[in-house]
């Protein structure tokens, strides 16, 4: 039976790796494809994610709720330390497996469409399949250094991505960003990791962070954190946790390193609709996911503190947005906002029940969006206008020439919302009862977190209510300012329609649970919690659903009463308020003033004591260095070559006179002799 099961396995791990490895052959094709084939990258890279997206299905039927799989190999050693890597698959893992090829799929589709015309159609392509690739690695790695790397892949992919138009300089600005805030998180992370293995000396994902593993033997006593195998001062625990926080903050956007992700809408809005549905930012609850045995109570609190922050700042940013991206991009953060505050209270399935369902309705959203986009560029260009085509303010009454897109819009919308009937009614529905329970018995400050909570569910059913009303109801406002334009839009081909249509199948009740109002049911939470837990044990249960729909539901009718129905506009236009939400809360201009602008100062002294005194101490150097080389050259030249050519005109003026005595005359012999004799004569005669 035991070598039946071995097999089994071996097999799992095998789709496991066919699965993550085909789209790094999508990515390698692409790469190859000679000019004239360019076309081809699109169906590609979309057959193997169909493909991946298959096999995917068929491990997470294997494993889910099933017996873990685990199988790794030797890589490495660290001194006396054997370092093994493999695969590690659980229900975390195959869930993430799975939620990223499912939404990933939708995405090559609509793309193979919404890049047709793009000069850089291939190149696209050969970066989607990477991305993917290295997402879908980093979910199944069981070994924290093989987790690093695919960590830094995927904000490698997303850099690319982001910056596909590099040609444009808010592309170009947004990556940098981007990849910058994250190199702040990948720092913190990398400082986690080295601090857990001189900790535990192992990089085991399993045995660092299982039920039974090394973190949970752990205790911090005394001032010192006891392991099994060591210890440490227990300052290193918190900085452990804080370097995973940091990770946590830049890659899913989190205060404070959350200003990224809105720039960031700078790349192909269905990249923006990958990015912010089951890849890059749903990496960082991911991690948490992972790793979460490591937090005590006070650093789960402070993610919950956190957490509820970021959503509820989110959300009053979108209230006064008005590019169509950036209103999803804060909703985003916002989301995850509710994830990272349901780790920090202990509802950690619910927070990876609402990653799921947040991935399809934001895919679909942001899909929605580039839809729109697309064709209010038609319009712009066919009639030579100077509008943004990504202004909400130039939209309205879409959904008569778009009604697929609408509808879609408007399921997307309300599972956002989170209103009955969705899935965002479920996964958000737990989010906010334990909320209430976590803050029960606890000091009134506690209770601020799931009030605050509550606020941020009503202001999103504002923002939500808005960009449909000003979208799709009304009447098309640049065609109001430009009577007489041809507006020739639609929904479009089967590419843009078919992954619409799948993503809204998804958002609704019945793909998780047959219950459409207990979130207990959902087979997504049960695959993450006890069935045990599961009792109405207080009134939260009840009055929380009705008094958030309820209010919801007013929201929605008084947001379309406003903007539809053109009954006034209760909210003031200016005020401070108003500019803190429409500028975002001034946090790029606090960074601007407090970070960037003292660091550049920094950097321009630096630079200016580089170059003027150490460079000016060094060209000194070289300025006497070369008047000595100079001085020398002088003194070779005219003193010791001038000596020694002196000594060869004395030689040779010898040698010429000598030479005169030698000239074969005997008489001249003679004569010479005869002077000599003379000269010594008359010397020994003087003296």
């Amino acid at each position: 039976m035991e070598e039946f099961l071995h097999a089994i396995d071996t097999l799992t791990i095998h789709f496991t790796l066919a699965a993550v490895l085909l789209p790094l052959l999508a990515f390698v094709i692409n790469f190859s494809l000679p000019g004239r084939l360019h076309k081809l990258a699109g169906w590609v890279s979309t057959i193997a994610i169909i493909i991946s997206c298959i096999i995917s299905a068929s491990v997470f039927s294997k494993v889910w709720n099933g017996h873990m799989v685990h199988q790794q190999m030797y890589w490495f050693t660290i001194g006396d330390t054997k370092i093994y890597a493999g695969i590690l698959l659980n229900n975390l893992s195959v869930l993430m497996l799975l939620l990223v090829n499912l939404i990933a799929l939708p995405v090559h589709i609509y793309s193979t469409a919404y890049m047709k015309d793009d000069e850089g159609y291939r190149r696209y392509f050969a970066y989607l399949s990477f991305f993917c690739f290295s997402m879908l690695v980093l979910v199944v790695a069981d070994n924290l250094v093989l987790f690093y790397i695919f960590w830094e892949l995927v904000g490698f992919s997303s850099y690319l991505l982001i910056g596909f138009w590099f040609t444009r300089d808010k592309a170009i600005l947004a990556n940098k960003k981007a990849f910058i805030m994250n190199r702040i998180g990948d720092t913190g992370l990398l400082t986690a990791i080295i601090i857990l293995f001189s900790q535990f000396h192992t990089f085991d994902i399993l045995q660092l962070f299982a039920d039974k593993g090394l973190i949970s033997q752990s205790v911090i006593q005394g001032g010192t954190w006891i392991a099994p195998l060591g210890h440490l001062p227990a300052a290193w625990q918190y900085i452990a946790f804080s370097g995973i926080f940091l990770a946590v903050a830049a890659k899913s956007a989190q205060f404070p390193l959350h200003t990224w992700l809105p720039d960031a809408m700078e790349g192909p809005t269905s990249i923006s609709a990958l990015i912010h549905a089951a890849t890059m930012v749903a990496a960082g609850v991911f991690l948490l996911g992972r790793v979460y045995q490591l937090f005590n109570d006070v650093e789960l609190t402070i993610l919950a503190i956190i957490g509820c922050f970021t959503a509820f700042m989110a959300a009053t940013i979108a209230l006064t947005q008005n590019d169509l991206k950036r209103i999803l991009a804060y909703s985003t953060i916002s989301q995850l906002g509710f994830m990272i505050m349901a780790m920090g209270i202990g509802a950690y399935a619910s927070s990876l029940f609402h990653l799921a369902t947040h991935a399809f309705f934001k895919c679909l959203l942001f899909l929605v969006a580039g839809i729109v986009i697309h064709q209010m560029a038609h319009i712009k260009k066919d009639n030579g206008l100077d509008i943004d085509p990504q202004n909400i303010l130039n939209m309205g009454g879409l959904r008569k020439k778009m009604p697929l897109t609408f509808i879609a819009a408007l399921i997307g919308g309300l599972a956002l919302i989170g209103l009955p009937l969705t899935s965002g009614y479920l996964s958000k529905d737990g989010i906010l009862i334990q909320a209430f329970e976590w803050a029960e018995g606890r000091s009134g400050l506690y209770k601020i977190i799931p009030i605050l909570a509550l606020l941020t569910t009503w202001l999103t059913a504002f923002y939500v209510a808005r960009l449909i009303a000003k979208v799709f109801f009304g009447e098309l406002k640049v065609l109001n300012d430009h009577p007489g334009i041809q507006i020739h839009i639609g929904d479009g081909g089967w590419r843009y329609k078919l992954p619409l249509m799948l993503l809204a199948l998804c958002c609704l009740f019945p793909l998780f649970s047959a219950n459409p109002l207990l979130y207990e049911h959902a087979w997504l939470f049960n695959g993450f919690t006890p069935a045990s837990s599961h009792e109405h044990a207080n009134i939260y249960h009840t009055l929380v659903p009705i008094g958030v729909n309820i209010l919801s539901v007013l929201v929605i009718c008084g947001t379309y009463a406003m903007y539809v129905k053109r009954k006034g506009n209760i909210f003031p236009q200016s005020g401070f308020l108003y500019r803190l939400s429409a500028g975002e809360w001034y946090f790029d201009r606090i960074y601007n003033i407090v970070i960037i602008k003292p660091i550049l100062f920094l950097s321009s002294a630096v630079f200016w004591i580089d170059r003027t005194i150490i460079d000016g101490f060094i060209n000194a150097l070289a300025d006497i260095g070369v008047k000595i080389a100079k001085l020398c050259a002088w003194v070779d030249h005219h003193v010791i070559d001038g000596f020694l050519n002196l000594l060869v005109a004395i030689v040779e003026a010898i040698g010429n006179f000598a030479r005169r005595f030698q000239g074969g005359k005997v008489q001249y012999y003679l004569f010479s002799m005869l002077v000599v004799i003379l000269l010594l004569f008359i010397l020994k005669t003087v003296f």
